[in-house]
């Protein structure tokens, strides 16, 4: 075994306890003016075990509050929240990133507060329906198209929103690259019709993502920032197209040139997404040479064959930190894990969320 999953692991300037991830989930418990309360900060302080705790996503923008009650850092009483967070966590040991997602499209009005905006990348709208607290689910808006000023707007939002996490007392960010929100919506050509110099060919399409991450790490150093990204994704209407290995070649090989920390590339085909070949992940691991993390559908074995291989640094694990506060215990001693409660995941309050027991045995 060259590098046990369990033993720690030095991300940048932080010393992580072990290789494990959490990663970030979606949870809709931010019911008040879209901060993080004592019922979040407790969520993942009891997960505080793995070596990196990587939150749940967090607008940089009132324009990217698309889900009901998911939380934001643009206000001070968000950054209160996220100080509660950062200090529970800390005092149980552990180290947090805030997953820093501007929703874009993936988004209705009723989400959003007062003077906010639908905006995305092109006026391309979403299939299907979203759900709204006050008329339950509503079909997708048509996206209004931001200018290029907006453009730039959006960017300065994330880096003022990584001051933001780091002001929090959080250790770093990560940009939300994938999944169908903003920034994909930018790279992805099927939602991005744009003809400024953010549309087009791949080096435009990359550009925000790019300028992005390069605003973050100017406002709080490259090795507190790093992106998550989904090649060959299907969520939130993502669709292939024929340049994805040579998009993602060049966007890995532009962010390791502004020495992000890490790359957290997800494969969503255990959850019945299209499978992510293994070459595009390889072309990835070798334009960035920063830290890799691997997410998808890990167990134990398979994430500890991924370090011995080298073919990641680190390893991510979602769903099944829902339910077992003490994943990181469980997978060491083999205890069996408690299966989550879905219709709880999105539910205000704490069913389904702070009360899941940690093993008795």
């Amino acid at each position: 075994m060259t590098n046990s999953i369990f033993a720690p692991f030095q991300l940048g300037p932080i010393t992580l306890q072990n290789h494990i991830v959490m990663a970030p989930m979606t949870r809709s418990r931010a019911v008040e003016n879209n901060a993080p309360n004592a019922l979040i900060a407790t969520f993942y302080a009891q997960r505080a075990t793995a070596g990196l705790l990587i939150t749940e996503g967090t607008s940089p923008s009132p324009n990217g509050l698309g889900y009901s009650r998911i939380p934001g850092l643009f206000s001070e009483a968000q950054v209160a929240g996220w100080s509660e967070v950062a200090r529970a966590v800390h005092a149980a040991g552990g180290k947090i990133f805030v997953q820093l997602m501007h929703t874009g499209r993936v988004s209705h009005p009723l989400n959003l507060p007062a003077g906010a905006e639908v905006l995305a990348p092109s006026a391309v709208r979403l299939d299907g329906t979203i759900w709204t607290d006050q008329q339950q689910l509503q079909p997708y808006p048509t996206p209004r198209a931001m200018t290029t000023e907006e453009v730039q707007t959006a960017i300065a939002e994330y880096a003022t929103a990584a001051k933001n996490a780091v002001r929090a007392g959080c250790d770093g960010v990560e940009l939300h690259g994938a999944n169908g929100y903003l920034i994909e919506q930018f790279i992805n050509p099927h939602t991005n019709q744009r003809t400024d110099r953010y549309g087009g060919s791949v080096e435009n399409r990359i550009r925000f993502a790019l300028e992005v991450a390069k605003a973050c790490a100017d406002a709080i150093g490259s090795n507190r920032v790093g992106i998550r990204v989904s090649p060959y994704g299907a969520a939130s209407g993502m669709t292939p197209y024929p340049e994805v290995d040579a998009t993602y070649a060049a966007l890995s090989a532009g962010l390791s040139k502004l020495g992000l920390i890490y790359i957290h590339v997800v494969d969503h085909s255990a959850m019945g997404a299209p499978n992510v070949p293994d070459e595009v992940k390889a072309i990835i691991r070798k334009g960035f040479t920063g830290v890799y993390i691997a997410a998808g559908g890990l167990d134990t074995p398979k994430a500890q064959a991924l370090l011995d291989s080298k073919a990641a640094d680190l390893v991510a694990f979602g769903r099944p930190f829902i339910s077992n506060p003490d994943l990181v215990a469980r997978m060491k001693n083999a205890w069996p894990l408690t299966a989550p409660v879905p219709a709880t995941f999105y539910t205000p309050g704490a069913a389904g969320y702070t009360d899941y027991p940690a093993h008795s045995g």
